[in-house]
This record gives structure tokens, sequence and C-alpha cells, in this order.
């Protein structure tokens, strides 16, 4: 009997240390939540998710020895399924905000952007006129967009503005052609996207500018993600990998320095930043 168990004692050992690996290898499997419907950063074509932060973040996660899958969810409840862990991370083209940042904590900032006013682009209107005197303008529900028009515009008596949001700014700009809506708010790669691929609309001005957006975790990193995904934005940078995967979608966008702005009010960003040396 003692024999058998001589015998069987390194198969055994050998079976544990295969299930351990396998636990391991199961932990470094990432869940990335996005919203395929947000080009250039993340959308879906002939059944592949594709986009600046797809491509990106698949990068990122080789640079760094880790696996990722991706998990398309509508954006209202993609920061709610962060806060609740039922995703390890958030990858999409996200503005950092104040309020963002008391419930998530942010990498470092990869891009910036403005916010751009569509309009058909046979329309007469313009900055102001696409915003006021009865106009119905449509932004994406939940983003800062959306907020930005209803706390500046929507409930000011004074504007006579009518918003309404939306779950993709794919159905706001099929309705602002449609003759729905007088205009549509959105960032400003979204809005050269939809541009450079034909869609018979222009810019009519500029409000917000200048946001920072990044990648997001769930708040404290539990997980101890920062370290590793700053380390790996870092490097897809600095090697020119990035610059490649944005002008593969945007080929008009200019490439900014990384980190790009970093906002005092953003915990993570203040003393010893993970994973990132200057």
């Amino acid at each position: 009997m003692k024999n058998i168990f001589r015998k069987l004692a390194p198969a055994a050992a050998m079976l544990v240390m295969a299930t351990m690996a396998s636990a391991n290898a199961q932990a470094e499997t990432l869940t990335a939540g996005v919203e395929a419907a947000f080009p250039p950063w993340a959308y879906v074509e002939d059944g592949k998710y594709k986009g600046i932060a797809i491509d990106a973040m698949r990068a990122i996660a080789k640079d760094q020895g880790l696996d990722v899958e991706f998990k398309d969810l509508p954006w209202p409840s993609l920061i709610p399924a962060l806060v609740k862990g039922r995703i390890d991370l958030l990858v999409t083209g996200l503005n950092v905000t104040p309020e963002r940042a008391k419930v998530l904590d942010f990498t470092i900032p990869w891009w910036e952007n403005d916010d751009e006013i569509l309009v058909p682009k046979d329309s007469d209107k313009n900055l102001i006129t696409a915003m006021c005197c009865g106009a119905t303008v449509g932004a994406q529900g939940g983003a800062t967009q959306y907020k930005w028009l209803e706390d500046n515009l929507a409930s000011n008596d004074k504007v006579d503005m009518t918003l309404r949001g939306y779950e993709d700014y794919v159905t706001a700009i099929s309705d602002m052609l449609a003759g729905r809506l007088d205009a549509v708010v959105t960032s400003t790669d979204t809005a050269e996207d939809f541009i450079a691929k034909g869609r018979p609309i222009k810019i009519a001005g500029t409000i917000q500018q200048n946001q920072p957006q990044a990648l997001a975790v769930e708040k404290g990193d539990p997980k101890k993600l920062l370290g590793k995904i700053n380390a790996g934005i870092m490097n897809i940078y600095k090697s020119g990998e990035w610059a490649e995967i944005v002008h593969r979608y945007a080929p008009q966008s200019s490439i900014r320095d990384i980190p790009t702005t970093m906002p005092s009010y953003v915990d993570t960003y203040q003393g010893d930043i993970p994973g990132y040396t200057k």
C-alpha cells in the first residue's frame, strides 16, 4: 500500500501544481467592459471587436502578460457594472470627471477631447442656434456631454432647448438625419469618425475642451491592476504602437503626449503613480 502511495505522490503533486497554474491563469484573465457602438474607440465589425481602445487594451495585455476578454454593455450600465465588480475594468473613451473619480480609479490619461455640435450637412444652424430657441438636441444618456447640456442649457428656461438621451450615437445621428433632432453633441473623435465614414453631417461648433480620457478600475484598485495597465500604456506609447493603433482608426488625429492633463482631484494621480515613471 505504501508503495502505491509513493508512486501516486508525484502524480498527485503534479496534478495539484497544474490545478494551481490553471487557477492563476484564469485569475489573470480580465473582463473589460466596452460600449461597442462608440467609434473609433470601440465597435463591432464582422462579429469582431475593433477600435482604438480595443486594440490598445489587447496590446497592453500582451505587454503585461495578461489575457483580456471584452464584454459589450450599454453605456449607462458600464460604470455601475464596474462599481459592483461585474467587470474588471472599463475600456473606452471615458472622460475623467470629479464625479466619476469618487466611485472609480483612473489610469493615467491617454487622450484629450473636445465636445462638438453636429448638425446635418445642409443645415444653416450655428453654435448658438443649434442649442437654443426651440432646438431639440441629442446626446448619449449618462455621458459627460449629456450632463453638461442638462446642467447648462436644458434646465435654463431662457434657452428653450429640449434634450433627448440616447443609448448610442449611431441612433442619435440617424434620428437627426431623419429630422427628429436639430443637433447632436459628441466628442471630437466620434464626430470626425462619422464624417470620415460619409455621414452627411458637419461640425457647427465646439463646447467643452481638453477633457482628459483614461481607462478605469474599481475604486481602491482591489485587483491591483493600475500598475500593470499604466506600465502597459507607457510601453506601447514609447514603442510607437499607440500611434499606429490611433492612426489605424483615426488617421486625422494628432498624437498627444502621454500622460495628458492629470487632474489634481484624482486620488491615484497624487504622489507615486502605480506603474508610471517619468
